[in-house]
């Protein structure tokens, strides 16, 4: 394979986090078959479509067990949904560039020439293909170390939004089935410095459940003020669930 500047990949074993020892195997995570295809008579030279393969695969047992560690009450189904919405080439593509793997692929000319380093599909693919060569280099132990790092702040974040959608749409769906209707917020006001303000938000359901909430943001305080209105509700039934 032709030789890659050394200092690259340096550069980005440090942003991934992992050393390679046999290095050849990062090389050829970074090549696209464009590459390839343009510069057949310089020795044997691979691709990186083999190690997308393989680390596609690697990546869903990673991310399956950090689900299933993460989130003990998860059904089997929401397991799947929710893992699906971590893999997709979007989400791939965006880690991707977090890590700047763009900058270090080997693309041939009209691939560099279409905008290439930034296609989506293509920065995904390099993406698994790394974490291939990482299971390839160090054993999985490293391979999910890597995805674990990677992946965390997504499931950080998926936590965070459930719990805040679950309050919403939770009461939402009551308000439908008991009252015909759909809640309404409003803001009542403010207080606090510009740079550090606490939103004070009301849900009213037909005048019949009224309920407030408080937090740093317009959303946060919408989510506050739908719980307190779901404990209304489920006090009125008696603490059970309508």
């Amino acid at each position: 394979m032709p030789e890659v500047p050394k200092e690259p990949l340096t550069v980005l074993e440090r942003c991934i986090g992992y050393r390679f020892r046999d290095i050849s195997l990062l090389k050829s995570a970074l090549t696209h078959r464009s590459y390839v295809n343009e510069n057949q008579g310089s020795g044997r030279i691979d691709d990186n479509e083999r190690q997308e393969f393989l680390g596609d695969a690697v990546l869903q047992l990673a991310v399956s067990e950090l689900l299933y560690s993460r989130f003990p009450n998860f059904s089997e189904g929401m397991l799947t949904k929710v893992r699906a919405s971590l893999v997709t080439d979007q989400a791939l593509s965006r880690l991707a560039v977090s890590y700047g793997i763009g900058d270090f692929l080997l693309l041939g000319r009209g691939e560099e020439a279409s905008g290439g380093r930034e296609k989506e599909s293509l920065l995904a693919n390099a993406l698994e293909a790394v974490m291939a060569a990482i299971f390839g280099d160090g054993g999985y132990e490293a391979a999910q170390k890597f995805i674990k790092k990677t992946f965390e702040p997504l499931l950080d974040d998926l936590e965070n939004e459930r719990l805040y959608h679950d309050y919403k749409s939770r009461l939402q769906e009551l308000s439908h089935e008991l009252f015909q209707s759909i809640p309404s917020y409003r803001i009542r006001g403010t207080r606090g410095p510009d740079h550090d303000k606490t939103f004070e938000v009301e849900v009213d359901i037909e005048r019949t459940v009224r309920a407030a909430g408080s937090g740093k943001s317009k959303k946060e305080a919408e989510q506050q003020a739908a719980r307190r209105a779901l404990d209304v509700i489920l006090a009125r039934n008696d603490g059970e669930s309508p």
